[in-house]
């Protein structure tokens, strides 16, 4: 790793987090680079449009959709009227 960050919580609540970990078979680090990790993927703009076009794409294509017709569907969009 790179570097670090550091955070502050309460004993308690530091002891039950690594309880849940354990037994998950994984670290506190792990676990919680795995949940930034995926905090980052939810939340990053870039990340969740590009998500959204693959999940639009799959959809369009189960429909049998090609790239013609989208083609066609924004030529016709773009006309003027």
């Amino acid at each position: 790793m790179d570097t670090q960050i550091v955070v502050r919580i309460d004993k308690e609540t530091k002891q039950r987090f690594g309880r849940l970990v354990r037994m998950e078979g994984k670290s506190a680090s792990e676990k919680i680079r795995n949940m930034v990790d995926e905090y980052i993927s939810r939340n990053d703009l870039p990340t969740v449009v590009d998500d959204l076009w693959e999940r639009i794409g799959a959809r369009l294509r189960d429909r049998g959709v090609t790239e013609k017709d989208v083609g066609r569907a924004v030529r016709d969009a773009r006309a003027p009227r």
